[in-house]
């Protein structure tokens, strides 16, 4: 999918949530310097730190908690650009509670954020990827969707393995038409997520926009190159 130098109404169109801060600002910002258009999901409006024209760029109120905000969405970006290309699954919460300790509320607010709000907003923008050029799903997952590595982390795997499979059921969706889904899973990432990290061990971690670029990668592959998952790490693990 080419998408630079293109007329702007012929442009391909991505929505991506959470794009207000961290990783779904760095898409959002990559997408637009490569000739995208955006529909940006936000829980706080109005947006602040993009550059772009009206045509562009459309910032509309998301909250992956409050499944009647997916549909309004949807439907301001139909409405807006007449085409979605892609949906870029950024949004999400973190949980620092084991599986023993979290309740059945902990675990229902969790995934409804996490994985429920992701398949529905997918089921709701179907249509529209089996009648684009070339569909695209990217879920923003995590390595904790690939590996456990301590309990306090433990729930927060357990809805990351789960948006993972979201990710697998998606592309085996997808046989036999030109949607294709991937799944991008980073380790610690430098935004506030990480805000706990060690100052001196926060410079070394992967930066939104490294996240950005395999993004935008991603989502500008033909079918004909369909990619299941992509690890990323500041760090060298063993399992990847």
């Amino acid at each position: 999918m080419r998408t630079t130098r293109q007329d702007p109404a012929s442009a391909p169109v991505a929505m991506v949530s959470g794009a207000t801060r961290g990783i779904g600002l760095a898409i959002a910002r990559e997408l637009l310097a490569h000739g995208w258009r955006v529909s940006a999901g936000c829980r706080t409006l109005p947006h602040a730190g993009v550059d772009a024209q009206a045509e562009q760029w459309l910032a509309c109120p998301f909250d992956a908690a409050r499944p009647e905000t997916e549909t309004a969405w949807v439907q301001a970006t139909r409405s807006h650009f007449g085409r979605i290309d892609a949906i870029v699954h950024n949004a999400g919460v973190l949980s620092r509670q084991s599986v023993l300790q979290a309740s059945s509320e902990d675990f229902d607010a969790l995934f409804e954020v996490n994985v429920k709000s992701p398949m529905r907003l997918t089921q709701l923008v179907w249509a529209d990827l089996l009648a684009a050029p070339q569909g695209k799903v990217l879920i923003m997952a995590s390595l904790a969707g690939k590996r456990v590595r301590s309990a306090d982390a433990s729930l927060y795997a357990m809805s990351k393995f789960a948006v993972l499979a979201l990710a697998h059921g998606l592309r085996h969706c997808g046989a036999g038409t030109r949607v294709r889904a991937t799944a991008i899973c980073p380790g610690f990432v430098a935004t506030d997520m990480a805000s706990g990290v060690d100052a001196d061990l926060h410079a070394q971690l992967t930066q939104p926009e490294d996240v950005a670029r395999l993004a935008r990668v991603a989502l500008e592959l033909p079918p004909t190159a369909s990619v299941a998952e992509i690890p990323v790490s500041w760090s060298i693990e063993s399992q990847f």
